[in-house]
């Protein structure tokens, strides 16, 4: 099932202890790429949220202390660009540079010997897995898991007009400057960009898991043990630190559809040029409460 855990995908044998991993005193010791679990979604989407649950489990370990902007580990290695020099948040994935896989020309021993050695500070090496959160990760799974074979790879997706709204808000608290503003209508055709690029990258992969943010919401526990099977835990996965629903987004959406006719224009257009889309995702745009049960079948 592909928007549940793959065939066969479930994580190495741990058993019930939920206490340290291997030895990793040594410079190589540990360096086995199955502890890696790699958490992708655009920015805006819960990947903070979902990553910092997920390492609130005894056997997990994420960056921390890196001073980078919620300790991403595409800040903090020098192996592949940063999201920033495609455009950033909302625009990084419409440049086909974003787009790694096994064939890039990164793929290699010592590239993946780079990573390890630039996020290995920022763990707990002690603990049996390791987590990296970066929103590009949405694009570059097929890129990752040839580095780091056996990985584990998390997707959360949010709605693609509640990631714009909360996309274009954040880029107005970031920036004065108005050419880092994108419109509505653009960050909702990216989002679709990143996720076809996403949803075919699927096909390749043998472990992974996608995750709905606005289920991950209404019951963590039920979302959570689908990461804790991918991973391998032999304990479930702290949800107590799951919260936040989309209501004023949701609210903000039904006052544009009234509201003045630069925002009623914005509120067709997308409906006009990216529903049926959107729809296909399980969502739509002339109803952002909405959800369809049978959403994994766009993933396939």
């Amino acid at each position: 099932m592909l928007a549940d855990v793959s065939d066969g995908a479930t994580g190495p044998d741990t058993g019930p202890d939920t206490g340290p991993g291997p030895d990793t005193d040594s410079d190589t010791a540990g360096h086995d790429p199955s502890r890696l679990v790699f958490v992708a979604g655009l920015h805006r989407s819960g990947t903070t949220p979902l990553a910092r649950a997920i390492e609130q489990h005894p056997q997990v370990s994420g960056l921390t202390g890196t001073d980078a902007w919620e300790d991403e580990g595409q800040h903090v290695q020098p192996v592949y660009p940063k999201a920033k020099l495609y455009g950033g948040p909302g625009r990084f994935a419409r440049d086909a540079r974003s787009h790694l896989t096994e064939q890039s020309p990164l793929v290699t021993p010592e590239n993946a010997a780079r990573l390890w050695e630039a996020w290995q500070p920022y763990w707990d090496t002690s603990r049996r897995f390791l987590l990296e959160k970066s929103p590009p990760n949405l694009v570059m799974g097929r890129f990752l898991q040839a580095l780091f074979p056996g990985s584990a790879y998390v997707v959360v997706m949010r709605h693609p007009v509640v990631v714009a709204l909360g996309t274009r808000k954040w880029r107005k608290l970031l920036s004065r400057n108005w050419q880092n503003h994108t419109t509505i209508e653009s960050m909702v055709e990216h989002w679709l960009v990143a996720h076809r690029t996403m949803r075919e990258d699927l096909a390749h992969l043998d472990r992974y898991v996608v995750l709905r943010y606005e289920d991950l919401v209404d019951d963590p526990a039920r979302e959570l043990a689908k990461v804790q099977q991918l991973i391998g835990l032999g304990t479930p996965i702290p949800s107590g630190s799951i919260a936040g629903r989309s209501g004023a987004y949701e609210d903000e959406w039904e006052r544009m559809a009234a509201g003045n006719p630069f925002d009623r224009r914005t509120v067709r257009r997308v409906q006009e040029r990216f529903g049926a889309e959107v729809e296909s995702f399980g969502y739509r745009c002339d109803d952002l409460r909405y959800r369809s049960d049978d959403w994994q079948r766009s993933l396939s």
